[in-house]
């Protein structure tokens, strides 16, 4: 929870502060995106500062319907920016997977993170406003929103909104009712559910074919408890996102219980989505030297993409008896 003394250090930072850098993890989802621009607008409203929004990689083209999406800009292109003297990094898990937008906070007179991610690395702020059992970061800033009392508009609450709806794979992944209690709240202050999740649904043609193959030519083991498919470095192209729709329709089907989606991302770059419907998959991405949620991580292998199928094949092999 946010405490008097972390408000306080904000209030007094944000306050003294010209020039306030944004940014959240590279290839930004829905949590990340939101949680920025979210945070960004209530600066802007309650303080009157200036306030650069950057990401590193991709966002995924689902999200071009979300509020200001307009405001934040590939960190390559942003050159009117010398000094920063606040940089807000969010939703980053471990300093790796900042990616390009750490030259901002690497200049920055005092960093303040914002996260929800078990951070095993050294942590990157000065400031740090972590919650590790928030569901998701658009929680927390909602949480500091409230505590702060600041004024916000409908482009922030539907931004909190998305934001919990996609780390939270549509309130499958919560980890406890407060998050619902928000929710509730932002419905209560005119949040439409419906139309956030309708203008999540935002996929490219292309995009839909290729998942659909994926998910088509899925392989099954261990008894079919086990789903496996992989989308190649053509078809990753192609991609929009993480291959949700893959994953969860392969979670669909009666019997299983864990579901591996690969992703060449690049000859020798493998990314990995793995989900559970009942078992925990964390600790198979920690093994492989990622993270994420109970029942939803992944991480990124370097090898090839039959390799990393079969590293995989042998860790589930220890885990479903």
């Amino acid at each position: 929870m946010i405490t008097t003394e972390q408000k306080k250090i904000f209030d007094e930072k944000i306050r003294a502060a010209n020039t306030i850098v944004l940014c959240g993890h590279k290839n930004p989802d829905g949590d990340a995106l939101c949680s920025v621009l979210g945070l960004a607008q209530l600066i802007e409203l309650n303080y009157g500062k200036r306030v650069v929004c950057v990401y590193d990689g991709n966002i995924p083209d689902y999200l071009d319907l979300v509020p200001l999406r307009k405001n934040i800009r590939y960190f390559a292109r942003v050159d009117d920016v010398d000094a920063v003297d606040v940089a807000i990094v969010m939703d980053y898990g471990a300093i790796k997977n900042i990616g390009g937008s750490k030259s901002f906070a690497d200049k920055a007179k005092f960093i303040i993170e914002i996260d929800h991610h078990i951070n095993n690395d050294e942590k990157i702020g000065d400031l740090c406003i972590d919650d590790t059992s928030a569901s998701a970061t658009a929680e927390i800033v909602y949480d500091l929103m409230k505590k702060m009392d600041w004024k916000y508009d409908a482009a922030v609450l539907n931004l909190l909104m998305t934001g919990i709806i996609t780390d939270t794979g549509h309130f499958k992944f919560i980890k406890h009712g407060r998050v619902l209690r928000y929710v509730a709240d932002l419905v209560d202050k005119g949040v439409n559910i419906q139309m956030v999740m309708n203008g999540l649904e935002n996929k490219a043609r292309k995009t839909v074919l290729v998942e659909s193959m994926a998910a088509g030519r899925a392989e099954f083991f261990f008894k079919n408890r086990l789903a496996f498919a992989y989308i190649d470095s053509r078809e990753y192209k192609n991609l929009d996102g993480r291959g949700e729709t893959v994953l969860a329709l392969l979670q669909q089907i009666h019997g299983v219980d864990y579901v591996v989606l690969l992703k060449e991302q690049k000859p020798g770059q493998i990314g990995v989505s793995l989900r559970g419907r009942f078992k925990p998959v964390n600790k198979i991405a920690e093994a492989l030297g990622g993270g994420g949620h109970e029942f939803a991580a992944g991480a990124v292998v370097a090898d090839s993409l039959e390799n990393v199928k079969t590293l995989i094949l042998k860790m589930f092999q220890e885990v479903i008896k």
